[in-house]
């Protein structure tokens, strides 16, 4: 696929002859050639079918059947894009590669015969779904809309609530077949410029055919770190949350084919946090964000220490002595938890795939015939199945999937370092969980400030939801240009 510059020239045979044969026209049945002729001159159409809005084309080609030859003289270019194609979004366009990319890309190409440039005419609709609540960021009370896949719908949706003068949403292309969409989007008299910089660097670098899974390709071109589970970037499909994070300085990322926008950077405590935190009074939102951070560190610790503690009962103090499970089972411990550990991520697979109508029958099965069966015929113990659910509940409460997904390779990793080195093991696997993290960075900001490197107001504000009013000031980590709002 070359990248040189193709001159469109004098010659309309010859436009006509390198568009059809660079678009596919006679290979694709949705690459249509419309041949016209209006005001005594050859002209054609060029454009993916599915991809125009056939009433605005209806209605040019009826202002074009009216044209006279007179109407097109002395500067034919000039007249039609300036008097008789009553279009907003036109432009003109004198390179053959651009032409056939835009074409692609869903805008119409007109050829008309003595123009050596093409006219562009931006009247493409994509298939989309209405605006929805997301799933995975569902709240009590509040906004029911939710991103999209179509870019366009996604700004738009962005700019209905950051309505500033310095809102930026900067346009990129990626893939080198691809041609992906992908918007840049911060606040310009808020957002760090050299953050701002450093990302669209990064972007321009990416070299890949395209980006099939969209936002999460390109993260893996971003992040740096492959194998690393935890994420670098934050998911929302929330307008007002992607909003929020534009006014702390944020830059965010929209790409075109994903209703899931990037937020960077983002630290270990930006994916705990939920919509539905600030959607309550302050005191009852601090009270949910409690219970959130107990859940999820319940999630990552609890069946190591059960494990432990089962293991090791003299480490325990009398008043703790019913930890451990009464009877043990025909299968050792720590294999219960593994076996138990995969099959609730089978078990997860198996929703994703079940047809909703299904559902209700998926969990019956599990919960009867597995859950209860399994600890009757003394492949379980009770205490195993408990703790596990207790550990499961944790996961699902975790807001950012990514980061519940992170979290129980962590528990799985500290139950088997338990598992081989006891109490001994247990500490070095969180001592090392916990230099892990503090080792990270996200898009060069320490991952898991304001714990390390420690910051007063911001951990006290990450811990505890502080009353809107009060809390006037944006995350130093940011660097913002205006600190206070």
């Amino acid at each position: 696929m070359t990248k040189e510059k193709k001159e469109a020239s004098n010659s309309y045979k010859k436009n006509i002859s390198y568009l059809r044969e660079r678009l596919g026209v006679d290979k694709n049945f949705d690459v249509i050639q419309l041949d016209l002729e209006y005001a005594g001159r050859k002209m054609a159409f060029f454009f993916i079918d599915g991809f125009v809005k056939d009433d605005i084309l209806h209605l040019l080609m009826k202002f074009l059947a009216k044209l006279e030859p007179e109407h097109l003289d002395p500067d034919p270019l000039t007249r039609l894009m300036k008097t008789y194609i009553p279009y907003v979004e036109i432009e003109k366009e004198d390179d053959l590669n651009k032409v056939t990319d835009f074409v692609l890309a869903g805008p119409v190409a007109l050829v008309v015969e003595g123009i050596d440039e093409i006219i562009l005419i931006d009247a493409r609709t994509y298939p989309a779904r209405s605006p929805e609540e997301p799933d995975l960021e569902r709240v009590v009370r509040g906004s029911r809309d939710g991103y999209v896949e179509t870019i366009v719908f996604n700004t738009a949706l962005t700019r209905r609530r950051v309505r500033d003068r310095s809102l930026r949403m900067e346009y990129l292309q990626i893939g080198r077949r691809s041609k992906t969409d992908v918007c840049v989007c911060y606040l310009e008299d808020i957002a760090e410029e050299e953050r701002v910089e450093d990302l669209k660097k990064v972007l321009k670098e990416i070299d890949t055919d395209g980006l099939p899974m969209a936002e999460k390709t390109v993260e893996e071109f971003i992040s740096g770190r492959h194998w690393n589970p935890y994420p670098a970037v934050r998911y929302t499909e929330r307008p007002d949350t992607a909003a929020s994070h534009l006014y702390e300085g944020h830059v965010l990322l929209i790409i075109d084919g994903s209703p899931s926008v990037m937020i960077t950077p983002a630290t270990y405590w930006h994916h705990m946090q939920h919509a539905e935190e600030y959607r309550q009074k302050p005191l009852v939102g601090a009270y949910l964000r409690l219970v959130r951070f107990i859940a999820v560190m319940a999630s990552i610790f609890i069946l190591p220490l059960y494990f432990l503690f089962s293991e090791n009962p003299e480490i325990l103090p009398d008043a703790l002595e019913f930890i451990g499970p009464s009877e043990p089972g025909v299968i050792p411990l720590l294999f219960q938890f593994l076996i138990a550990e995969i099959g609730i991520d089978i078990l997860r697979m198996a929703a994703i795939h079940t047809p909703s109508s299904l559902a209700t029958a998926l969990g019956l099965v599990a919960a009867i015939m597995i859950g209860q069966v399994s600890v009757e015929v003394g492949w379980f113990s009770y205490e195993v199945v408990l703790y596990l659910a207790v550990a499961a509940i944790g996961t699902y409460a975790t807001p950012s999937y990514e980061m519940s997904l992170a979290n129980r390779l962590v528990r799985i990793f500290l139950l088997l370092m338990a598992a081989s080195f006891g109490v001994a093991g247990y500490v070095l696997g969180v001592s090392l969980w916990i230099l892990y993290l503090v080792r990270m960075n996200s898009f060069k900001v320490p991952y898991f400030w304001p714990f390390l490197p420690f910051s007063y107001k911001a951990f006290r504000d990450i811990f505890i939801r502080s009353p809107i009013p009060l809390k006037n000031r944006r995350p130093t980590f940011l660097h913002p240009k205006d600190p206070d709002r």
